[in-house]
């Protein structure tokens, strides 16, 4: 890793320009990071396109990168900005730089950066350049104003968020090793919604106080093999599709009401009606209606109350008349919090015993705890979101998804997930997807909101 820390550049305030031109000029230079093609995997770590992308970013943000304490790693890098007050513990602001690659047909080009039909269009404009773009744009701007936070900002990116972790993980260790704690460490997340839940009218800043746990496991089954003219009962295939299909009705996971799930609920029940606000409002006394409501409204829903498996990669014989004398099947793990890592694998092991199958646990994932939500970090987000989206009401929620933020809990009082952009459904789900895009007149809001959470909040 490298160090350099340079004296503070001249301050001067960006000129003034009308809110559709500086809509534009957001545009265009978030396009910039979008047209850098970040794509990582297994075998990227400390690809030169990552270290191109930083570069780039200097050379943007030049007023930041010239006051900061810029740190590089191979997988990511930190910057500190020195707040005025240095016995107020620091805080993160954190989104990652790499993306995953963009399959299918989109409507534009993925790496072009276009704008059109009152969009930003591209991978990563979501997920999570955007988030990246938004929190320097606004740091640079209060740097040229002149502006410094009361306490220390850090901001941190790691290249690996969509493949290994390993750039999370460094860093955060090498905040450890240095005793760096920090009050609340903010990472990419849930979104500004309309109508989380059916019948709830109104704008939510969904806030990720947690996430499921991820892990990946291997099931392998055996036999003698032989020629499939005369094949036995049981064979390795036919034992590993019975054990997928009993798994895939989930009941070996328990299904519970968690505190992420219970405090959704209760902030958005005031906004429903009748008996469903009733319910909502007291989930905790109201469990066993709820329970079993949410696990059979949608797979999403579901996913919030239990451990999950999917089932994503298989392996047999090489020949379409040869018993494999081994077939394997991968599976992605989401583990819930009450039943957690450990409960959650030995309750698969169980079942694939049932039918013959080892289990191999490839990788155990890291476990995310989960933020009070009544605490100082949410409230801090809370007020925030108050100040730049007037009746935005904030909502704390569970990630059933992965971010670099888990492993950011060693050394982080809050850790939440939120990112301060209008999508709607389309546009969510367009993550990983077909053609992901950013609405333009979410850009300036989004700078903002990082402007306040630096200058007003923290």
């Amino acid at each position: 890793m490298r160090e350099r820390k340079t004296a503070m550049p001249d301050r001067s305030v960006t000129p003034a320009v009308s809110p559709d031109e500086q809509t534009l000029l957001y545009a265009e230079s978030l396009a910039r990071l979008i047209r850098a093609e970040t794509v990582s995997g297994p075998g990227t770590s400390g690809d030169l396109k990552f270290h191109a992308f930083r570069e780039l970013l200097k050379e943007m943000y030049p007023a930041l990168f010239a006051r900061a304490e810029y740190t590089e790693f191979t997988d990511g890098f930190v910057l500190r900005w020195e707040g005025r007050d240095p016995s107020v513990r620091p805080v993160l602001l954190m989104n990652h730089h790499d993306v995953v690659e963009p399959n299918g047909n989109w409507r534009y080009s993925p790496f072009s950066g276009q704008i059109a039909d009152g969009r930003l269009w591209g991978r990563g404009v979501l997920d999570d350049k955007g988030g990246l773009w938004a929190m320097l744009q606004a740091a640079e701007e209060l740097i040229r104003e002149g502006i410094s936070p009361r306490c220390s900002v850090w901001f941190s990116s790691a290249s690996t968020e969509e493949s290994t972790g390993r750039g999370a993980d460094e860093i955060s260790r090498w905040f450890e090793e240095r005793g760096v704690r920090f009050r609340l460490c903010l990472d990419e997340g849930g979104f500004i919604v309309r109508e989380p839940v059916k019948g709830a009218k109104g704008l939510f800043a969904m806030i990720g106080v947690g996430e499921k746990g991820c892990a990946d496991l291997r099931f392998t089954a055996r036999s003698r093999g032989g020629h499939a003219s005369t094949p036995p009962k049981n064979t390795p295939l036919v034992r590993l599709g019975r054990f997928m299909a009993e798994a895939d009705r989930q009941r070996i996971f328990d299904a519970q009401l968690n505190p992420a799930v219970c405090g959704m609920l209760k902030s958005i029940a005031p906004y429903l009606g009748g008996r469903q606000a009733d319910v909502m409002a007291r989930p905790e006394q109201f469990r066993h209606i709820l329970v079993p409501a949410l696990t059979r409204l949608s797979p999403s829903t579901a996913a919030l109350l239990r451990t999950t498996v999917a089932f994503t990669m298989a392996g047999g014989s090489d020949g379409s008349n040869v018993l494999p004398a081994e077939a394997w099947v991968v599976a992605n793990m989401r583990y819930s919090h009450h039943q957690g890592q450990k409960g959650s694998i030995e309750a698969i092991r169980t079942l694939a015993e049932k039918y013959d199958i080892e289990t191999e646990v490839l990788d155990p994932g890291n476990p995310s705890r989960i933020t009070d939500y009544t605490g100082e970090g949410f409230a801090m987000l809370r007020r925030a979101v108050e100040a730049v989206f007037p009746g935005v009401v904030s909502v704390p929620y569970l990630l059933t998804g992965a971010s670099d933020a888990r492993y950011f809990d060693r050394i982080s009082d809050h850790t939440l997930r939120f990112l301060p952009f209008f999508a709607d459904a389309e546009q969510i789900s367009s993550i990983h997807g077909t053609d992901e895009s950013l609405n333009l007149d979410t850009l300036v809001p989004a700078v903002k909101f990082y402007k306040h959470l630096m200058k007003e909040v923290i």
